[in-house]
C-alpha cells in the first residue's frame, strides 16, 4: 500500500495544532504532528490522535435519526428537515417566538459550518431564549472588554513568547491548551519562559502547569478578588502608574483607584492563604520586571466575583504599563478579523430572562434559567429546544433538574454525533458528517492566538451521498423552518465562500488563494501593539471604571467579607485533564486508557478528620444535591478544598456511548446551583461550592 499525508488543523481544543493525517490508499492510519506547523511546532496531543477513534466510532451517529418512545429509527435527510421545520412552526404558531429555546454548546466555537451559520438559523427563529456554553465559561472575560474596549472580543492576550513575568491566577494550560489564550506547544513555551524569566501561579491546587512555574501560591477557591484588590493597593504603595502609552485614552482610572485605596483588609491571609508580605513581594516582582503579564481563566471566571476579577487583572495591567505593549498583553489583529464593523461587540440588557429578570448579554441569556425557563408554565414558557454540539445536563448548573425538564418538552431538535445526556431526550438528532470532510477557518481561536496565524483546513476526504456537513444541515433546518412559517430562505453559501468575505474585511492581505495553496499554517508574526487604535467605545477610550463595574466593587465593599464558621464544609474546585474534552471525548478508548481520572482529591489531613481512607466511596453534598465517588488523597491541594473534574456522570438509562458507559465518575453540575452566579455578567458561579463529605 502506498502511504500518503494530508495536512489540516486539530479543532479538538484551543490550541489548534497542526496535524499529518497519514493515509494508506484511502484509508487513515495514523496521525502525527506537523513538524513544518510554524505554530504548534510538530506538537500534538493525545487528543489529537484520538481522531482516528472518533472517525471509527461505532456509537457516533451518521444518518438522521427519529425518536419513537424509547426506541430510534433512522430517517432520510429529507424527511428530517421537514420534521424539524414543522414542529419548530408549530410550537411557535401556537405559543409564541420565545417558545424556542437554543442552546449552543462549545464544541460549535470549534465548527466554522456551526459558529459562521447558526446566528442566520437564530435570526429567522426570533426567540430571545438563546443560551451557550459561554455563560458557564467565559462571560466575565466577554464584558470587561465590551465594557472596557468597546468590544467583546478585544481579547488582552498574554505575549507569553516575549515576557520577563507571567503571573497566573486560576489557569492551567498544561491541561486545557490555554483557554482564551491559544497557545500550542505551551510546555515548550513556558520552559523558555522560566529559563528567561518567571512564572508564578495561584491556585488551589498544584497543577499541571504549577509543577513547572518558577513559584506557586496556595490560594482559597472565591477568593481572588480581595487578592487581586490587595495586589494594586500594594503596586499603588511601590510606585506611580505607568500610563504614558495610554496618553489621553485613559478615562477613570484615578476614580478606580480611589475605590480600591477604601479597601481595608485586617487579615488578607485568613481570607485568601497569602500573606501580604507574599503578596507585597510579588506585586515588586511585576512592578519591576520590563515585561510583564497578569492572566486569569476558568479559575477566577466561574465564581462569585468573576468580572471583578477579570477586570481588577486588567487594571493591574494597564497600572504596570503592560497593556497593549510587547511582552504584556495584546489584542491580535487577526487576518479574518471578529471585531469592528458588522460584528457583535456584547449588548448587555436589551431583554430579561422571564422568570428571574436577568438581564441578555452579547444576544444570549445565562444558561443558569434555562431550567426554570422550561418549567415554569406562563407566556414565554420554553416548549421546544434545539441543542447544538451541546450536553447542558452535564455542562450546566444543576444538571439533575435540567435533566427532568428536558423530558416536559413538546419538541426537542439536536445536532450532535452521539446519544448522550442531554440528546437521549431529543425527538430528532441530526448528525453533522466529520470534520475532515469539510472546510475549515479558525475564526475565533485565530483571534485568540499568542501569534498571528491563519489557516485553512480543507476537507481530507469526499462526503458520503448520505451525511451531511453540519452547514449543510442549517441550511436545510432553515429551508424547512422558512417553508412552514411562509417565510424565504437565502441559502447561505459554502464555507469558502463565507470565509473568503471574512478575509476582504481584514488588513493581512492574505487571499484565499493564499490560504488553499498553503499545506500548513500561515505565520503573520508575532502579536504587535493595537488596542489604541481600535477601541469601539462610545467615547474611543479606555473606560476604567465602568459604572456596572464600580457598582459591584462598592457592594463588595459593602459585603461582610468574614469566612463561614462552618468548620465541617469544604470548597469545591474543578480540574481539567489533557486528556479529556469536558464529556466530549469519553467515548474514545485512547483516551480513557490507563489511570483514571474521575476521582475527588482530598487533602490527607481532611481525609484523616473525617476518618476516610485513599480509594473509599463517599457521599458528596451541596446546597444543591448529591453524588457518589472514589475519593483520591493529594498533597496538591490546598487543606479545605476538595476537586472533582468536570464532564463524568455517564450511567444514566438511554445513552448509546458504550465506551463512556463504563467510565466510573459523577456529574460535578450535580453539585452546582443555578442561582449561584457572576452578579455583573450573570456566569455561573462554578468554583468554591461549599460541599460535605461523608463515608458512605
Amino acid at each position: 500500500m502506498t502511504r500518503h499525508s494530508k495536512f489540516r488543523a486539530c479543532p479538538l481544543c484551543e490550541a489548534i495544532c497542526g496535524l499529518e493525517l497519514q493515509f494508506e490508499d484511502e484509508k487513515l492510519v495514523a496521525i502525527r504532528g506537523d513538524d513544518a506547523d510554524p505554530f504548534s511546532r510538530g506538537h500534538i496531543c493525545p487528543k489529537g490522535n484520538a481522531i482516528l477513534d472518533l472517525e471509527s466510532d461505532p456509537d457516533r451517529l451518521r444518518k438522521p435519526m427519529r425518536r419513537i418512545g424509547t426506541e430510534w429509527q433512522e430517517i432520510s435527510w429529507e424527511d428530517a428537515f421537514t420534521l424539524a421545520g414543522e414542529q419548530l412552526a408549530e410550537t411557535q404558531k401556537h405559543y409564541g417566538a420565545n417558545s424556542i429555546g437554543a442552546y449552543l454548546g462549545n464544541p460549535n466555537v470549534h465548527h466554522f459550518g456551526h459558529i459562521a451559520y447558526l446566528p442566520f438559523l437564530l435570526k429567522l427563529i426570533r426567540s430571545q431564549n438563546v443560551f451557550s456554553a459561554s455563560s458557564v465559561d467565559q462571560w466575565p472575560h466577554q464584558l470587561v472588554n465590551a465594557q472596557m474596549f468597546g468590544h467583546q472580543f478585544l481579547v488582552p492576550i498574554p505575549d507569553i513568547d516575549h515576557t520577563d513575568y507571567f503571573l497566573m491566577l486560576g489557569a492551567n494550560p498544561i491541561a486545557s491548551n490555554g483557554s482564551l489564550m491559544t497557545v500550542p506547544d505551551v510546555k515548550e513555551r513556558i520552559k523558555a519562559l522560566t529559563t528567561r524569566g518567571k512564572l508564578v501561579v495561584i491556585d488551589p491546587r498544584r497543577t499541571e502547569t504549577a509543577e513547572l512555574a518558577s513559584a506557586h501560591h496556595f490560594i482559597k477557591p472565591a477568593s481572588d478578588v480581595y487578592f487581586l484588590i490587595a495586589f494594586l493597593q500594594a503596586l499603588i504603595k511601590i510606585g506611580p502608574a505607568r500610563l504614558q502609552i495610554y496618553a489621553d485614552k485613559l478615562l477613570g482610572f484615578d476614580t478606580v483607584l480611589d475605590a480600591i485605596k477604601q479597601f481595608k483588609f485586617d487579615a488578607i491571609e485568613t481570607l485568601t492563604g497569602i500573606s501580604s508580605e507574599t503578596i507585597d513581594s510579588m506585586a515588586n516582582d511585576f512592578y519591576s520586571a520590563e515585561k510583564a503579564v497578569m492572566y486569569g481563566r476558568m479559575g477566577v471566571s466561574v465564581q462569585a466575583h468573576g468580572t471583578l476579577c477579570q477586570w481588577l487583572m486588567q487594571l493591574i495591567n494597564i497600572y504596570t504599563g503592560n497593556l497593549d505593549k510587547v511582552g504584556g498583553v495584546l489584542v491580535n489583529d487577526a487576518a479574518l478579523p471578529i471585531t469592528g464593523k458588522g460584528t457583535s461587540s456584547g449588548s448587555r440588557g436589551r431583554w430579561h430572562s422571564r422568570v428571574r429578570e436577568l438581564p441578555e448579554f452579547a444576544g444570549e441569556l445565562p444558561v443558569s434559567v434555562l431550567c426554570e425557563e422550561i418549567c415554569t408554565e406562563g407566556n414565554g414558557q420554553i416548549r421546544a429546544l434545539i441543542t447544538s454540539a451541546g450536553n447542558p445536563v452535564l455542562s450546566t448548573p444543576n444538571g439533575q433538574a435540567l435533566d427532568s425538564a428536558l423530558e416536559k418538552l413538546d419538541f426537542m431538535l439536536s445536532m450532535d454525533i452521539y446519544i448522550n445526556e442531554s440528546t437521549r431526550h431529543a425527538d430528532l438528532i441530526l448528525p453533522p458528517a466529520s470534520f475532515l470532510t469539510q472546510d475549515h477557518y479558525d475564526s475565533v481561536f485565530n483571534a485568540f492566538a499568542v501569534r498571528r496565524v491563519a489557516r485553512l483546513s480543507q476537507p481530507i476526504r469526499e462526503r458520503a451521498s448520505d451525511e451531511r456537513a453540519d452547514w449543510e444541515i442549517i441550511n436545510g433546518v432553515g429551508a424547512a423552518f422558512a417553508k412552514a412559517i411562509g417565510k424565504d430562505w437565502q441559502t447561505l453559501p459554502p464555507p469558502k465562500h463565507m470565509i473568503g468575505m471574512g478575509l476582504a474585511r481584514g488588513d493581512s492581505g492574505l487571499s484565499m488563494h493564499d490560504l488553499e495553496s498553503a499545506d500548513h499554517c500561515i505565520d503573520l508574526g508575532p502579536l504587535r501593539p493595537s488596542l489604541m487604535f481600535r477601541l469601539e467605545t462610545a467615547s474611543g477610550k479606555i473606560e476604567a471604571a465602568p459604572d456596572l463595574f464600580m457598582q459591584a466593587l462598592a457592594e463588595l465593599a459593602n459585603a461582610s467579607s468574614a469566612t463561614t464558621g462552618d468548620t465541617d464544609s469544604l470548597q469545591l474546585i474543578g480540574r481539567r485533564d489533557i486528556r479529556s474534552n469536558n464529556s466530549w471525548m469519553h467515548n474514545s478508548p485512547r483516551l480513557v486508557k490507563g489511570k483514571t481520572r474521575h476521582h475527588l482529591l482530598m487533602h490527607k489531613n481532611d481525609l484523616q478528620e473525617r476518618e476516610l481512607a485513599d480509594g473509599n466511596t463517599v457521599r458528596v453534598r451541596s446546597e444543591s444535591g448529591e453524588i457518589f465517588v472514589e475519593v483520591k488523597s493529594c498533597d496538591d491541594l490546598m487543606p479545605g478544598v476538595v476537586c472533582l473534574p468536570h464532564g463524568f456522570g455517564h450511567q444514566r438509562e438511554g445513552l448509546h456511548m458504550q465506551q463512556a458507559e463504563k467510565i466510573r465518575g459523577a456529574s460535578y453540575n450535580d453539585l452546582t446551583s443555578a442561582t449561584e452566579l457572576d452578579g455583573p455578567s450573570g456566569n455561573a458561579a462554578l468554583n468554591g461550592v461549599r460541599v460535605w463529605v461523608e463515608a458512605v
